[in-house]
């Protein structure tokens, strides 16, 4: 049973037009009443919680009296079966530092403090309440009184969720089990009819995101490094700007980053390793990214990991332009099989043309073919190739750098189920970039 009163000269001279002496004698007299009426419940395990309510407005001697007084009349106290002296922040007044002295003095000089367990009420008026909290227990304090999300009077009490994955992140275990928060936001989302707020620490939505470049590349950068962080620095878990790995509690990688104009490279090919298992080179990570910024900055909102993919696919896989491949068929010498005879169908200008050329591999001799078509001297650097996807349906990726002649480098990228259809893919859009620019 928690019984409750404010001491307070505010509540004493204003609410209760009490003398200090009459609330001493109305906590005791209240006391007594429920320590008789507990009795006559015969078989019963009854507790006892008293709170002076206001305890940071109130002067702490007297909040030392009237509990020691409200002690000795409940009488049942005993270290087995203690009385809980509850002491409230009940409007936040005052610096946790301070809130943590009034709780380091009553745990010193309270009588019986065996007996006695020391809780903590704080709310979060000035915003402090997790600091308040965390600092009280330093002092002295063995509970705490909070709620999930930090819901409450006025701007709430201490949020629950908070100070226990704060000592999780710590590496002091607190027994309790918030690998779900994710469901466990929704139910209180869906019983109190209130939204957590988006930037709530854990539990909120951007909890575990990264909006600035600079921050999305150091996550990216800290997660691929990520095994090397028991060797250097003694922990499993150290990544930049992410101070718990997210998956404990239920959370998800994907989601660590969110898109906007103020995304980076980084950012940007984060989403596509993550979501579609395609890695790109740096220059084309920073093109991407101002197309990906211009993007958002368009529609005014963040890009969703699946508008990145559309404009990838759109600007280096299928940008528009003058070239349409039709087809190319590769087929090697019958006496040397390195030596490959090609015929490319290719519209320029969506004039169809046919052409056959020779070279020492597939690419060599479409390179040849197109050669042939326009006027334009060009190299293929050496390209990259990659699995996109597993399995029966995985296809390859190929990204072509192409060098034109006394001017700059332009990548195309192309993709098919066969690594020569995808590499001459990215060669003819690196010729429509290179036309389109």
């Amino acid at each position: 049973i928690h019984a409750y009163i404010a001491p307070s000269d505010l509540h004493m001279k204003q609410v209760f037009g009490l003398t200090s002496d009459e609330l001493i004698q109305t906590a005791v007299s209240s006391t007594e009443l429920i320590k008789k009426l507990s009795e006559s419940l015969k078989g019963s395990d009854i507790r006892y919680e008293f709170s002076p309510e206001e305890f940071t407005d109130t002067s702490l001697q007297f909040s030392l009296e009237l509990c020691n007084k409200v002690f000795d009349a409940w009488e049942k106290a005993s270290p087995e079966k203690p009385i809980i002296f509850n002491l409230p922040a009940t409007v936040e007044r005052l610096l946790p530092s301070q809130y943590a002295d009034m709780i380091e003095i009553f745990n010193n000089e309270i009588n019986n403090r065996e007996s006695i367990i020391i809780s903590l009420h704080t709310h979060n008026d000035q915003g402090m309440a997790v600091a308040a909290t965390e600092l009280g227990l330093m002092a002295g304090a063995d509970r705490v009184e909070g709620t999930l999300f930090g819901h409450g009077e006025r701007t709430g009490n201490v949020d629950l969720v908070i100070c226990i994955n704060n000592y999780f992140a710590r590496g002091i275990n607190p027994n309790i089990n918030l690998s779900n928060l994710p469901m466990i936001a929704k139910k209180v989302e869906s019983l109190t009819g209130m939204p957590i707020y988006y930037r709530q620490p854990y539990s909120g939505d951007y909890a575990f995101t990264a909006f600035s470049g600079s921050h999305q590349d150091a996550i990216n950068k800290g997660m691929k490094k990520l095994q090397e962080a028991p060797k250097l620095f003694g922990q499993s878990w150290k990544v930049p700007y992410l101070h718990i790995d997210p998956n404990d509690i239920g959370r998800k990688y994907e989601k660590l980053i969110r898109i906007n104009s103020q995304s980076g490279k980084g950012g940007v090919s984060w989403v596509l390793e993550q979501d579609y298992n395609i890695e790109l080179p740096k220059k084309i990570q920073l093109e991407l990214s101002n197309y990906v910024q211009k993007f958002s900055e368009k529609v005014q909102r963040e890009v969703s990991s699946n508008e990145v993919y559309e404009i990838f696919l759109d600007n280096f896989v299928n940008p528009l332009g003058n070239y349409k491949l039709i087809g190319y068929w590769p087929r090697p010498d019958d006496k040397d099989p390195t030596f490959i005879h090609g015929e490319v169908h290719i519209e320029i200008d969506n004039e169809l043309h046919k052409i056959k050329s020779d070279g020492n591999g597939p690419i060599s001799a479409f390179v040849g073919a197109i050669r042939q078509l326009i006027d334009l001297e060009f190299v293929v650097e050496n390209y990259h190739e990659q699995s996109v996807g597993k399995g029966a349906d995985a296809k390859a990726l190929a990204i072509v750098p192409l060098k034109i002649k006394n001017s700059h480098e332009i990548y195309g990228i192309g993709i098919d189920s066969n690594i020569d259809q995808a590499a001459v893919r990215a060669i003819i859009s690196c010729l429509n970039r290179l036309n389109k620019g």
